[in-house]
């Protein structure tokens, strides 16, 4: 039988039986749901109404006021987010076919209530950020239009909430999260690298930054800047080995220009500065300039130099 000839029946017939190849084809979810993007960019979009109040959300909050609209939002977010963390550890354990934890409705409670006392946390983290746009970038005129803009303060507000998630050991809405931003910014972010405070990537677009790279205190960083790995190390089995230390150490006060590619567990030294479209894979020591090769201009004349 060629493709042409399958009616609708046989198409079903075919796309339900590929699903004996694994989970990667069928995902059999009985009564427990996956976790919910569009759920999860509500949770987001109302932590980031909490942490930037004025900005986003009501435009008419006032200091009488802003109380009860953040108890009351944090109420409706941590409720919310305990039900995603939950589906998220009954999605993992399906993946990895571990016995059905009894107790992931107290886990996931827990870790969400964890969670919302972290945001002091994370708002301190992100005035330093927008403190830092607003100084790194002359074109800026106030620091609400970098919260409001800029690129970086809402890629850097998803990861600062995923990084948070990922440390307390939740399953896959960090990923989630940092993937929103991803697709809205260009900015890539794996939520378990670590960022110090005051943290600026000017312009951003396409900027990587991989799973267990470490960033110091006041580090900005230009478009097209990877800071990812080297090498995948395989195991006995010829599956790529997870979970080792691969990005680099970017150390405090180091500056990164457009196009930098930097790979492997390196480190860029103490104010070192990297130049635009170079490619590093040793150790750069503190203070250092790292630029291109200058391109030799010769002229000739009536053929000289041929």
């Amino acid at each position: 039988m060629t493709e042409r000839d399958y009616s609708l029946a046989d198409v079903v017939a075919l796309l339900v039986e590929s699903g004996d190849s694994g989970p990667a084809s069928h995902r059999y979810s009985d009564d427990i749901p996956m976790p919910s993007v569009e759920t999860l960019s509500e949770i987001v979009e109302d932590l980031r109404t909490v942490l930037f109040p004025g900005y986003y959300g009501p435009s008419e909050i006032t200091p009488d006021t802003m109380p009860y609209y953040i108890g009351s939002t944090l109420d409706r977010v941590e409720r919310h987010l305990s039900d995603q963390i939950r589906r998220g550890y009954c999605f993992v354990c399906e993946k990895t076919n571990t016995e059905t934890c009894h107790d992931c409705d107290a886990r996931a409670k827990e870790m969400a209530r964890k969670f919302i006392r972290k945001l002091p946390k994370i708002r301190e983290d992100l005035l330093g950020d927008v403190e830092a746009a607003y100084d790194g970038d002359p074109a800026a005129k106030t620091h609400g239009e970098t919260i409001f803009c800029y690129p970086s303060i809402r890629a850097l507000t998803n990861h600062r909430i995923a990084h948070e998630l990922y440390r307390l050991g939740v399953d896959i809405i960090p990923r989630i999260i940092g993937e929103m931003a991803h697709s809205d910014t260009g900015i890539d972010i794996h939520p378990g690298a670590t960022i110090g405070k005051n943290f600026f990537m000017d312009h951003g677009t396409g900027t990587v930054v991989g799973e267990t790279c470490i960033i110091g205190d006041n580090v900005r960083v230009y478009q097209g800047v990877t800071l990812g790995a080297k090498s995948f190390p395989k195991g006995e089995d010829e599956r790529l080995i997870k979970g080792l230390p691969r990005h680099p150490v970017v150390e405090d006060d180091v500056i990164i220009y457009a196009g930098a590619t930097i790979l492997g567990r390196i480190t860029i030294g103490k104010g070192a500065v990297i130049g635009g479209n170079v490619w590093i894979t040793r150790d750069v020591p503190a203070g250092a300039q790292i630029v291109q090769s200058r391109a030799m201009h010769q002229s000739f004349i009536d053929g000289g130099g041929i």
